[in-house]
């Protein structure tokens, strides 16, 4: 990794945790909605006990990583290490800022954009914040579970224990603000392209092949397929187009081939010729 890369790297991070900083303090701190995760503690012992969360986060965060490096050693922890700081002093840094609204929706609606804002893009510089995220790829190394699913108890936990600290509406709008915030993450992490695949199954595949090709510019990859019940020979096309181009590929294949075979699934990322390439 070239020294230009790691610098962008280090500086996306910082500001995405300045988001999340910003977004825990000024909307989830402000309104009595929580989080999940490390940042969730850190809001609960806040409201409960009026500790800083850049300190709370940090001191919570401690043994994690001293377990992360321990498990996964400190290349595969140096991103983690560096976002928990950043996370840490942007939420000491705006520890102030505060923006209590009479909508709750409203607020769980902003808290969920921000901080999925913030959080998406450490995610896509290959950072994070620590807490449950070092939990589930140690739990991941020693058990395979997947970290997702590690994650999401972790997360479940949380919000759980919230339920305990917090009237019944803010955690309702708390769940609001997790899943947009989940959108949120996704849509950053990934890019706000989106492609569609098409999957064709056609006795004439040359044809459309072609016909996709000249009228279009656009790649195919011919595959070769067995029909399950007759064993005849198929050809099986992949073609990846911008959503805006579906109808016109449908259009072609039904031209080339009537009886085509035809699926269309969603892409959420794409790298390579022809597409932009992501980060």
């Amino acid at each position: 990794m070239s020294k230009t890369e790691i610098a962008k790297r280090l500086i996306a991070i910082a500001i995405g945790a300045a988001i999340m900083g910003f977004s825990i303090n000024a909307f989830n701190i402000a309104n009595n909605l929580t989080e999940g995760g490390v940042a969730g503690i850190s809001i609960l012992l806040k409201m409960t006990f009026d500790l800083d969360p850049g300190l709370s986060v940090l001191l919570i965060n401690i043994p994690l990583l001293l377990w992360g490096l321990r498990e996964l050693g400190l290349r595969a922890m140096i991103f983690t290490i560096y976002g928990t700081v950043c996370l840490s002093v942007s939420l000491w840094a705006f520890n102030h800022v505060r923006y209590p609204m009479d909508d709750l929706l409203l607020a769980a609606l902003y808290a969920g954009i921000f901080l999925g804002l913030g959080l998406g893009l450490i995610f896509r510089y290959g950072g994070t914040t620590g807490g449950a995220d070092i939990v589930s790829r140690v739990i991941h190394k020693r058990t395979g579970t997947s970290t997702g699913t590690a994650m999401f108890y972790a997360d479940i936990a949380v919000l759980a224990a919230a339920a305990y600290f917090l009237p019944l509406p803010q955690v309702m709008y708390t769940l609001v603000a997790v899943f947009v915030g989940s959108r949120v993450i996704d849509l950053v992490e990934s890019g706000a392209y989106r492609a569609k695949a098409l999957m064709v199954i056609s006795e004439r595949d040359e044809e459309i092949t072609q016909c996709i090709l000249t009228e279009m510019n656009r790649g195919v990859t011919m595959l070769r397929g067995i029909g399950g019940y007759t064993r005849k020979e198929k050809g099986v096309l992949y073609i990846v187009c911008g959503r805006r181009q579906v109808v016109r590929v449908k259009r072609l294949i039904q031209q080339a081939d009537a009886h085509a075979f035809v699926t269309v699934m969603d892409v959420h990322e794409v790298m390579g010729e022809g597409f932009a390439r992501q980060g």
